[in-house]
């Protein structure tokens, strides 16, 4: 069984998968380091200065009552918070990961092609 095991696990696409995975982590970290870090500091500062992180829908105020000047003073209240804001720059993490991949998709194509 443990010699069944390792052929499975040694065959090419098994590796080549795992490696796709490792590689597609590491991406998805240096994505969301560009989107938080670099991104949507400068939306932010050009929509007025705010923080995409901070916009939350308070559903149930915490100890102390707000009002909550960030996410981070609600949660620590213990408030029940819709963290829209976070899931904004998920998405848009998401759509550069997309967009990057159809690039990668597109020129592998072409290559086939030529």
């Amino acid at each position: 069984m443990l010699k069944e095991f390792k052929e499975f696990a040694l065959k090419g696409s098994v590796v080549d998968l795992a490696i796709g995975v490792i590689i597609g982590s590491a991406f998805s970290g240096i994505v969301k380091s560009l989107t938080d870090d670099i991104l949507m500091p400068p939306i932010g500062l050009l929509l007025g200065g705010i923080d995409f992180a901070n916009f939350f829908l308070l559903l149930k105020p915490g100890d102390p009552a707000g009002p909550y000047l960030s996410l981070a003073d609600a949660q620590a209240a213990g408030a029940v918070t819709v963290n829209y804001g976070m899931f904004t720059n998920t998405l848009i993490n998401f759509l550069i990961i997309t967009l990057v991949l159809f690039f990668i998709i597109r020129l592998i194509n072409r290559l086939k092609r030529e």
